[in-house]
């Protein structure tokens, strides 16, 4: 992870597009500035950067699901529960699929979990558009190479 840069997806283990699910990993810094005031002494992973999580997880299976051809962003967060601290150092694993797709809408439903043990979980709606600019689009390039995106599931102009 690179909190800092809210780059919280570390790698893809499994993107099944016929199912529309995705599984991902992250790795929870051992030090970060974080952890720093979320709370001295008990430092725990932030609620909000757990939710941010699981939106990223289900936005690279719905960029799978678009051929990377729209980006999603974040709508709406419903019935988000913490389930359990995560503390410094631990392995998230995080699993989305998708409940609903259309009219410019998708919503998914996302888990993390720290050795098999449910920390989270959510439901959560995003828009997409085609991306705005090539910037971003060859971030988001950058970031699927880094994080292991399957090159098929992009279209290529």
């Amino acid at each position: 992870m690179h909190l800092e840069y809210f780059q919280l997806i570390d790698r893809i283990l499994d993107l099944n597009i016929g199912e529309k699910t995705i599984t991902v990993e992250a790795q929870v810094p051992q030090h970060d500035t974080i952890f720093e005031g979320h709370f001295p002494g008990y430092p725990i992973m932030p609620g909000v950067l757990l939710i941010e999580s699981m939106a990223q997880t289900s936005g690279w299976l719905l960029l799978a699901l678009m051929k990377f051809e729209r980006m999603p962003f974040l709508a709406a967060v419903k019935e988000a529960k913490m389930r359990g601290f995560v503390t410094p150092g631990e392995l998230l694993t995080i699993d989305a699929n998708v409940l609903h797709e259309g009219s410019g809408y998708a919503m998914t439903e996302a888990r993390v979990r720290v050795g098999g043990k449910l920390k989270c979980n959510a439901t959560i709606t995003f828009s997409h558009i085609p991306f705005p600019n090539p910037e971003l689009r060859g971030h988001m390039d950058a970031l699927a190479k880094r994080i292991g995106f399957p090159q098929q599931a992009i279209a290529h102009d």
